[in-house]
């Protein structure tokens, strides 16, 4: 089945031949997933996969019938559970992510589509609702919200319309970006990639992108400025970019290991991270989560210096701080860490520990 030629509210995507629920075998133009707040979109390859086909309709076997709704969960979910569940897929596959499939079903149960993923961090019936079953608030599973800026962690992006090609697809937000609210972190699961786990801005501007809210989804932490006690470390893998990455490669650098700073979780960077964790009787996954940052960071104050204090520098300049990475604690780093605990909830002195480590790198 073919699509439209479209240039609608979302970024214009030119397909040849196929079309896909949930992604597009074609050449798409997307928006930029650098960490720049640049608005200017790339164009990224997307390759045909064998088992690519329009998203699974309300009446397919492959879909949660509505009529079954009594099978999902009912217990409040807490936001970071929900995060968690969604983590899971980025190395189910022997430490790698759950391909993708509109046609199959995970060991779990799910589908391996987008909204079968979302369906499985939410805890849904299996095999899962589709994007449309996802936004329809007869079924109860999710609350439009009025605009972008209510966004917290575990609600979701959704294009469900139909009017223009069966293209259809869901992330699940994860947290914002940068101050400027210009992007965001997302969990999705897409053709070619998998389960990934990278910055995008579906929804910011015109698109056909609207935010919605699991209605079972309860506390756990938040997507906006505050973070709650319960803030998670971001999970940086093969792909990844950004400041959390050029963080982690200034810390790996901090004890020892010779990585360049660019922001890019390229094949280098995951050698030094498998070593690391070598070194401290870590999961050798080369995936960089909750029990690896935790090893990975120092706690730096007033007159430290070095490469895990540039790393603090970069974290504090996403949240506007104007700081020079020079690697030097001083006054003006000092200023920046108090106001951002004082910002955030945390114990004020100024000395950047593994919770306020965890707020910079978990919260946006």
């Amino acid at each position: 089945m073919s699509f439209h030629s479209r240039l609608t509210r979302r970024a214009q995507v030119t397909l040849t031949g196929v079309a896909a629920g949930c992604v597009a075998a074609a050449i798409v133009v997307v928006p930029s997933l650098a960490d720049s707040g640049s608005s200017e979109p790339t164009t990224v390859a997307a390759q045909k996969g064998t088992d690519y086909g329009p998203e699974p309709e309300s009446d397919s076997k492959l879909v949660t019938r509505v009529g079954e709704l009594s099978t999902m969960a009912t217990a409040t979910l807490s936001r970071d559970t929900m995060i968690n569940r969604a983590r899971t897929w980025l190395t189910a596959n022997n430490g790698g992510p759950v391909p993708y499939s509109m046609e199959r079903n995970w060991k779990d149960g799910y589908r391996q589509d987008c909204s079968g993923y979302v369906s499985m961090a939410l805890g849904l019936g299996k095999p899962g609702l589709n994007t449309v079953g996802l936004a329809d608030s007869r079924n109860g599973v999710t609350t439009r919200l009025s605009s972008m800026s209510q966004l917290k962690k575990g609600d979701l992006l959704i294009d469900y319309s139909t009017t223009d090609g069966d293209f259809r697809h869901v992330v699940i937000f994860e947290k914002w970006a940068n101050t400027s609210h210009s992007a965001y972190w997302a969990y999705e699961q897409r053709g070619t990639y998998g389960t990934t786990h990278r910055q995008l801005k579906y929804g910011i501007g015109s698109d056909n992108y609207d935010p919605f809210r699991p209605v079972k989804l309860g506390a756990g932490g938040g997507g906006g400025q505050l973070p709650s006690p319960g803030v998670s470390w971001p999970v940086l893998q093969s792909g990844s970019k950004g400041a959390d990455v050029r963080s982690a490669q200034q810390l790996l650098a901090s004890r020892g290991y010779t990585v360049e700073a660019d922001s890019v979780f390229g094949p280098k960077t995951r050698s030094a991270v498998i070593k690391f964790q070598k070194s401290r009787s870590l999961a050798a996954d080369g995936v960089i989560g909750p029990n690896t940052w935790s090893k990975l960071i120092k706690t730096v104050q007033n007159g430290s210096s070095g490469q895990a204090v540039k790393a603090a520098q970069t974290q504090l300049n996403v949240y506007g701080y104007g700081l020079a990475a020079d690697g030097g604690f001083g006054s003006k780093t000092r200023s920046a860490a108090l106001a951002f605990q004082k910002n955030h909830h945390l114990q004020v002195d100024g000395v950047i520990g593994p919770d306020t480590w965890r707020a910079l790198l978990g919260t946006r």
